[in-house]
This record gives C-alpha cells, structure tokens and sequence, in this order.
C-alpha cells in the first residue's frame, strides 16, 4: 500500500523558500471527521499554521497533535503569517466562513459542497474576483490517479464516442440529519461526470426514497440527459449492505471500470467489448479486461498540493469555484426533480443541439453541441453555428452566415449572409446588421451584400447599428444605440452616432482609466504603436 510518509516528503521540494515566494500557509477550520485529514494532509506539507473549532477540546486536540496554536476564526483572518483558510465546516456554514476569509484578504479552499445553494456559490465566486483571491472546492476524487487516467483515455478518445456513464455510491451510514444522501455523497460524482461530458446536462431526472426522515432522501437514483448525447445515471444510498464506489464509462469502442474499492493494480480496468452488426443484428464482442498503471498517490495529498501551487504560483486550480457552482447547479436541480417540480421544459434534438418545437432549423445546417435555440427563431441554410451558443427568441441567421463558440445572440436580432461572428460575441436584443449600404426595396442587390466580420469577445449592445462592411475588432465594446459606420478597433469603446472612441474596455468589459489597468481582473494594458490596446504579458512584452 502505498506510504503517505513518503508522498508527503517527495511533495516537500516544491513548497521550499525562495527568494521571490515565501511557502504559503494554511489555517484549518474545522477539526472534525473531515477536517481532521485536512490537518495531517497540510501539516505533512509542511504548510499547517494554525487551526481553528467551535468545539474547543476538538480543537485543542489538533492543535497538540500537530503542535500548532489553537486560534479563534477572527483571530485567524487577521493574522499576516496565514495566506489560505481550509473550511471543513458544516456544510450550511461554508458560504459564510469562506466570504469572511476572502474579505480578509485569505485564499480559501471550500470542502464540498462549496455551499448550499447556488446563489451562495456565485457570491463566493464573486468575492474571490473582487478580492483577486483564489476559491477552490474540495472534489477530491478530481485528483485521484484513476479518475485523472480515466478522463485522459476518454479525452485521448481510446473508448470512442462516450454514450454512457453510471456511478455507484453506496455505503451503510453516515447518515445526515441536515442533508439528503444526494447532497451527502453525489458531489464527487457529479464532478467527475461533468469532467467527462465536459457540458452540462440538458435534463435532470431523480426520484428517491425515504425511510428513516420523512424529508431527506436515504437512496436516491438520478439521471442525466446531455445535448451532445450522452445518458448518465447516479444511484447513491447509506442504506446498502456493503460499500461501493464504482464509475463506469461506456464507450463505442471500449468500456472503463474506476472501483475505488480495488486494490490499485486493478482501480481502473478497460475492457474493450464493443457490438457488431452482422445481418442487422447487434453481435456482442466481450473481450478480457485490461488494468490500467497508476502511480499510487494519496488523493487528498495531490488535492492539497494543487491548492498550494495555485496559491503560490498564481494558477488556475482543477476544481475552482465555477466547477462548484456547475455541480450546485446540477444538485440543486436533482433536488428539485426529488420535490416533484415541473419536469424541466423539453426540446428536440437537431443532431446535438436543443431546439424550442417553435423554431425552424433549414436543412444543410451545422450547429454546435450544447447550442440553444429558442422561441420563433428561424436558421437558414448554409449557416454553421458553434457550440455551446444561446440564440434567443425572434432571431433569424443566414443563409451561410457563421457563428462561432459561446455566442449569445439576444432577442430580435438578424444575421444576414456576410455576417461572421468569432467566439463569445455578445449580441444585445433588437441590434441591427446591415447588408448592403444603399438598399433600394425594387431593385436586386444580393450580389453586393458586404462582409462584416466580428471578432472573439466583441460586445454589442442592445439597439446598435453594425454597418455592412466594416469590423469589429477583439474584445471591442459598441454602447447601446450606437451607429458604427467604420472598423472598430480590439478593446475600443465605442458610442454615438456615428460611433466614435470614448474609451478602452478590458478583457472582463470593465472601461480602463488612464492606468490601463483592469478593476476587476487586474489585467494591463498598453497601448501599441499602432494606436491599439495590447495586453502587458508577465515578461512586460505585447
């Protein structure tokens, strides 16, 4: 079995001193079942400065056993010496001790759930930007070396399209009394499915049992429906007679087995049964199970290590604060389904996308998985819309116009041929394209429609007119009303009519001051000799 000890001392180099960062510190709150791993995880890298409990003897206890001081929580925000708070609280209080921490200036890391709602997890979201702190959600099997192989070989595409996934989390206790079992241990499972599908789900079914309270759910069984096709289910229940923590992956070509109760030589198995036709028929094809290597590593470790790096280093950590808002979004959903709410609205499925029964998609049409298409829009032939867009309702695009990733195209808006819109433009409702600079409505001038092309990250405002022919550079920002009767440069704000240059927008669409610097992101900006805003890189180059 593999020796913490050891992981503990092979991680150690990474978090020595040097002359540009000081090794981050941690503060634990929270000294219970949880928590108290999170003590010895932090303290085995060297990084435990001090803990904290409602329960005194609970804390006091850590407190000796790992020989750091037992500090009250304001005490803690207070304190210079501690970078980062670690909350294994209650899960009701996680909102609450993770916003006091970020307002005190402290990088936190949340044990899941992040919180108990989503609008909760949004506000932590949000303080950690405002304070440009780190957030992240303890998911932990997010770091595990089965699941981390399991999402390579998916990615690697070696099970071919994904058509399936179910998970089994099943045990006999704990049993809650301020939670259901779906909130109690489907978290993880919930993250580890989103990380396969990599969208989110279009439909929430769930139904559950309940035997031992009368409000909270011993057993429940959810299932999840994606745009791009793939089916998931979740069974989770503290009322199983044995333990079991099961993820399968099911694939065209292949099929994979994460049993977190396996001994490591067989955690993860692939097993490349697949089906055949043969005169119309489905043939089975079983073939022999094939275990996975792994590198045996303590996943809370690998969890706590990641959290220190991206604290000390500045990066993005592998389960930030929106992945514990998509999987809120998710058990809040679930949870809504278990209450018998209406059955979330349904569309058809244009290949991957979800198309309102009012809608018309003309054939000859690509849209992207994860699109949605809503209420009396009407896409024209020829016209390829990206993935994962909104189009609202009233909204006609093509022919052959071309829409990229993540667009969202409000209400009352019309693409005509020539438009070429990158990813993430914003469109506001009732904005106007324009085809033809001279348009006459008896005389024929098809053949002289412009092409006006809006690149990555443009936003348009509600009521602007784009002028055929001109465009619209990078992250450039057109105010509402406006007219724009020329090329707009990248991170230009633009108004008026005609539109003019008032100002530079950064990445985030905050309006810069004169120190070029953005109030929300901190990002800088310069601007080019060309007369452009270039972004500042960390070596001080465009």
């Amino acid at each position: 079995m593999h020796d913490e000890l050891n992981a503990a001392e092979k991680y150690k180099p990474a978090m020595i001193d040097d002359a540009a960062n000081q090794p981050t510190k941690v503060a634990v709150i929270g000294c219970g079942g949880w928590g108290r791993n999170l003590v010895r995880t932090f303290h085995r890298l060297g990084a435990l400065q001090a803990v904290s409990d409602i329960d005194a003897d609970r804390a006091n206890s850590a407190a000796t056993e790992f020989g750091v001081p037992h500090t009250r929580g304001e005490e803690l925000f207070r304190a210079a010496d501690i970078h980062a708070i670690a909350i294994a609280t209650p899960a009701e209080s996680h909102a609450q001790v993770a916003i006091q921490a970020l307002r005190a200036g402290k990088h936190v890391f949340v044990e899941k759930p992040m919180a108990l709602t989503v609008e909760e997890a949004h506000a932590i979201a949000a303080e950690a930007e405002k304070a440009r702190r780190l957030g992240m959600v303890g998911h932990l099997l997010q770091y595990h070396p089965a699941y981390l192989a399991l999402r390579k070989a998916v990615d690697e595409g070696q099970l071919g399209r994904i058509q399936y996934i179910y998970s089994n989390r099943l045990n006999f206790g704990k049993i809650r009394r301020k939670e259901n079992v779906f909130w109690s241990f489907a978290p993880h499972d919930i993250s580890m499915i989103l990380g396969l599908a990599k969208e989110m789900p279009s439909a929430v079914h769930a139904h559950g049992a309940y035997y031992l309270h009368g409000q909270l759910a011993d057993v429940t069984t959810t299932h999840l429906e994606f745009p791009s096709g793939i089916n998931a289910h979740i069974f989770v229940s503290w009322l199983h007679p044995m333990k079991e923590q099961r993820l399968i992956v099911v694939g065209e070509q292949s099929m994979a087995v994460f049993d977190d109760q396996k001994p490591w030589s067989s955690k993860l198995m692939l097993y490349p049964h697949r089906v055949a036709w043969q005169n119309g028929e489905p043939m089975l094809k079983s073939a022999e199970g094939q275990p996975v290597p792994l590198v045996e590593e303590e996943p809370l470790m690998r969890e706590c290590l990641h959290f220190l790096e991206c604290v000390r280093y500045g990066k993005m950590p592998r389960t930030d604060a929106y992945e514990g808002i998509r999987v809120l979004e998710v058990l809040t959903r679930s949870e809504s389904a278990l209450k018998g709410a209406p059955r979330e609205q349904s569309h058809r499925q244009v290949g991957s996308a979800q198309i309102h029964e009012t809608a018309i998609v003309d054939e000859g049409c690509s849209i992207g998985s994860g699109t949605k298409i809503w209420h009396f829009s009407h896409i024209l032939s020829g016209s390829n819309i990206g993935r994962n867009c909104v189009i609202g309702q009233n909204v006609m695009i093509g022919p052959d116009v071309i829409v990229g990733d993540g667009c969202k195209i409000q209400n009352n808006v019309s693409l005509y041929k020539g438009v070429k819109l990158g990813n993430a433009v914003f469109v506001g409702p009732s904005a106007v394209f324009t085809n033809v600079n001279t348009p006459r409505a008896d005389i024929e001038r098809k053949s002289e429609f412009l092409e006006t092309i809006v690149e990555d990250g443009a936003t348009i405002g509600a009521n602007a007119t784009i002028v055929c022919g001109h465009r619209l550079g990078a992250r450039s920002f057109v105010a509402a009303g406006s007219v724009v009767t020329r090329d707009v440069p990248p991170h230009a704000l633009v108004a008026g009519v005609p539109a003019r240059r008032i100002g530079w927008v950064s990445h985030t669409g905050e309006r810069l001051d004169n120190s070029l610097t953005c109030p929300r992101s901190g990002r800088r900006y310069q601007l080019a000799p060309s007369g452009e805003l270039v972004e500042i890189t960390e070596k001080g180059q465009e």
